[in-house]
């Protein structure tokens, strides 16, 4: 291989590889991107070892090592205020606690069932997704519900 095709296959190993770690980088786990990003930066130091020696390949390796560097940070600082802290954070999906102050709210109030109670489970009232349970009896999804008490952090429901 002669020195200007090595070159240019170092130079595309360095720029996809730095882009699939960044990628990585925002995304949970560690996976193919992070691998695929991995392997090319050595083959990249290897490549720039072998055409212009080891103080170049030691410049690369600095190189890789401060991309990295920035990834992460700009994927710490998007998790803990940017993009990825809004995504991560459960909201619609989870249920509201009940407390006993709350009590009085929910009782005598009907709902459905949103998932089968075995005899927990989870309820909807106004638009709202509780827990519950029932007294022990089996109520499958889409059963209509009233509260008739709470314990400790769930409703206590019985079929209508």
């Amino acid at each position: 291989m002669d020195i200007s095709t090595g070159t240019l296959i170092m130079v595309l190993c360095y720029l996809f590889g730095s882009g699939l770690i960044i990628v990585e980088a925002f995304m949970p786990g560690f996976g193919v991107a992070g691998i695929s990003g991995a392997v090319l930066e050595i083959a990249a130091i290897v490549l720039t070892n072998q055409f212009y020696g080891v103080t170049w390949s030691l410049i690369g390796t600095l190189g890789v090592i401060v991309v990295i560097g920035i990834a992460v940070f700009l994927s710490y600082r998007s998790a803990m205020k940017g993009r990825l802290s809004k995504t991560l954070v459960l909201k619609d999906t989870e249920a509201s606690p009940v407390t006993q102050s709350s009590l009085q709210e929910w009782l005598n109030q009907e709902g459905i069932t949103v998932t089968a109670l075995r005899p927990a489970g989870f309820i909807e009232i106004g638009g709202k997704r509780l827990n519950a349970s029932t007294s022990g009896e089996f109520l499958s999804k889409g059963t209509p519900v009233r509260v008739v008490g709470a314990e400790g952090d769930h409703l206590v429901i019985r079929k209508i």
